[in-house]
């Protein structure tokens, strides 16, 4: 069972403390940085880059693709804050330790988290390389990161999600892809525990409940966000096909590899939206 905790309040101050004593770096939006689009950091003009294993209290991706550091630096005018890698619950960690790195650029200031990711299509029409903005969520992995005890400085205990993905944002995203020339789905995003793939059955049952696109993170992390009041916008890159009647075998090699080829369409996007956010 999760526990947000003193400790863990403790903890995300300590982390935080030792960020700013470092680089006294003042953040404007959050980037999380998932399966293959670790390379959007090349965008970035880099200030610091610190190894999560130096940061206080930071628990260790060990995901294939993840690289596993905080980047401070500016990209697109903006003061960016990138997660290069995540935690997924399948590594082991408790639902409040795959968020506690949010927990952390929420509270260096940062009002804005974009968090991206590579999952499974669930339309037919939908290809592997596509680009989708999240519009909603379905929290299957059956457990929220803010379950057990509470304090007020994490943000309210029961936190509204009636509009978990801000509408605003997305409208923008549209309008970038509109001029980008890139065309960009919207849709729901099932988010399950994994590490293993889905079965056809499964497949369909989650087109079924109207989700549009399956995965193993984001979730969490936007529980999190939203519950210390940043606003969030929900990038995917679809990397494979889940159609249950016509089901080819995929491996993580293939959906990293879709994923890279992707990334210049994520990046060119990712370049609107900062551009065109307010100041």
């Amino acid at each position: 069972m999760s526990q947000v905790s003193v400790p863990l309040l403790e903890r995300r101050d300590q982390a935080v403390s030792w960020v700013r004593d470092q680089t006294g770096f003042d953040p404007e939006v959050a980037l999380i940085l998932g399966t293959g689009l670790g390379g959007v950091a090349e965008e970035m003009a880099v200030s610091f880059a610190m190894p999560y294993a130096s940061i206080p209290g930071f628990p260790v991706s060990t995901v294939e693709s993840h690289a596993g550091q905080m980047l401070l630096g500016e990209w697109a005018g903006r003061r960016i804050v990138a997660l290069q890698g995540r935690w997924h619950r399948y590594e082991g960690h408790d639902p409040a330790e795959v968020v506690f790195p949010v927990r952390v650029v929420g509270a260096l200031g940062a009002p804005t988290l974009i968090v991206s990711n590579a999952c499974g299509g669930l339309r037919p029409e939908w290809n592997a390389g596509d680009l989708m903005l999240i519009s909603d969520h379905l929290n299957l992995m059956m457990e929220s990161p803010l379950v057990g005890s509470h304090t007020l400085a994490l943000g309210p205990r029961f936190p509204d999600l009636s509009e978990a993905y801000d509408a605003d944002l997305r409208a923008l995203g549209r309008r970038v892809a509109t001029r980008v020339g890139r065309r960009v789905h919207e849709g729901v995003y099932a988010a399950v525990t994994g590490p293993n793939l889905e079965t056809a059955a499964e497949y369909r049952m989650l087109r079924s409940l109207g989700a549009d696109a399956v995965g193993m993170s984001t979730v969490p992390e936007v529980i999190a966000a939203r519950q210390q009041g940043m606003r969030v916008l929900g990038l995917s890159v679809i990397t494979d096909r889940c159609l249950p009647d016509a089901l080819v075998p995929v491996g993580l090699e293939e959906i990293i590899a879709v994923a890279a080829a992707a990334e210049p369409h994520l990046v060119a996007l990712l370049r609107g939206i900062l551009e065109g956010m307010d100041p």
